[in-house]
């Protein structure tokens, strides 16, 4: 994967999120599936970020981006989490009665870049000696 530009930055920042209904119920069927996918989308396309990978299993979700440094990963969930709760909810009202709230408050998240940590460690140490 190629570093990207932003205004004042070169950048390589990829991010797996992970992330469930309230009390992990299955209501990610087929229509909300593809209807989550759809919302995902025009929020990464919004906050100026990549889709990389999605996967959209009954009971939880893995999303796999890119996004600019000036986004903090948080804001990220926070707004594809909330966005995607007030659609859905709007959208399929039998949610509303399943889940007071669509998603939990947490998530976990990675990154991943094009090098490893050993290689930072290995340029690092090498830099010492200049």
């Amino acid at each position: 994967m190629d570093s990207k530009r932003a205004r004042h930055a070169t950048y390589n920042i990829n991010y797996h999120f992970v992330w469930c209904p309230k009390y992990r119920r299955t209501v990610l069927g087929k229509d909300v599936a593809r209807r989550l996918e759809e919302l995902i989308c025009e929020m990464t396309e919004e906050l100026k970020g990549e889709l990389l990978d999605l996967t959209i299993q009954p009971d939880h979700v893995h999303f796999f981006c890119s996004f600019p440094p000036t986004i903090a990963p948080y804001q990220i969930m926070y707004r594809i989490k909330g966005y995607s709760a007030y659609v859905l909810r709007e959208e399929f009202p039998w949610i509303k009665s399943r889940l007071p709230s669509k998603w939990t408050r947490s998530f976990c998240v990675g990154t991943a870049g094009h090098v490893s940590a050993e290689t930072i460690k290995h340029y690092i140490q090498a830099q010492k000696g200049c």
